[in-house]
């Protein structure tokens, strides 16, 4: 019993192994004959194949995908041209009449200067007015504004560069008074008191304290 049994599995084993290398052969016979991708292609193709795949690929453009679509591509810009520069036209009777006269350039407004206004409109100067009749020809005075007095040199060099720092040019004098050396800063001399009282004006309005000094000339 245990002989028949012992015999029946062996018997199966055998069977089962001979159908395990069946089934292998079979696969490998398949998988030696079947194309593989990308490998096998090139050996089974034919020069018909070739002939058809050059035919089908000959109006082929590898860059067509990368092309901008007709609908996409923006409208191209136009610049108009500059406008043209007016003409003037020339008086009737003048040389120039019947050509084109170029537009001359603007002329830059000119910087304010109020001390000059000042003294132009003290002297008579900016409305043309002549001096009136009768008048004498000459101030007999020759005049100075004078910014301090000091009793040091470095405080009459320190109200000469302020007042350098405001635009005005003074000089530095020293005289004794009282026995002391007294250094007087002025600004002048001027030859019109129109133009000493501007100066004078002007130095008050910058909060510098000042005298109008008359000398005979």
């Amino acid at each position: 019993m245990a002989r028949k049994h012992f015999g029946g599995t062996l018997t199966g084993f055998v069977i089962g192994l001979l159908v395990g290398l069946g089934i292998a052969l079979s696969v490998a016979v398949y998988v030696t004959r079947v194309p593989v991708p990308f490998v096998d292609r090139g050996v089974s193709r034919k020069p018909a194949q070739d002939v058809e795949e050059a035919e089908r690929n000959k109006g082929w453009n590898p860059n067509a995908g990368l092309a901008t679509s007709p609908a996409t591509v923006p409208p191209p810009v136009v610049i108009p041209d500059p406008a043209p520069a007016p003409v003037v036209a020339a008086p009737a009777g003048s040389p120039a009449a019947g050509k084109p006269v170029a537009p001359q350039p603007a002329t830059p407004p000119t910087q304010a200067d109020p001390l000059g206004e000042l003294m132009r409109s003290r002297t008579g100067a900016a409305n043309g007015a002549a001096p009136p009749a009768g008048a004498p020809a000459a101030d007999p005075f020759t005049y100075f504004v004078q910014a301090g007095a000091f009793r040091a040199p470095e405080e009459a060099e320190a109200q000469r560069a302020r007042l350098a720092m405001l635009g005005m040019a003074a000089d530095i004098s020293e005289r004794e008074q009282s026995g002391r050396a007294v250094f007087r800063v002025r600004i002048g001399p001027f030859n019109q008191k129109a133009m000493a009282d501007a100066t004078l004006e002007q130095l008050e309005i910058n909060g510098v304290e000042a005298a109008l000094v008359r000398v005979q000339r």
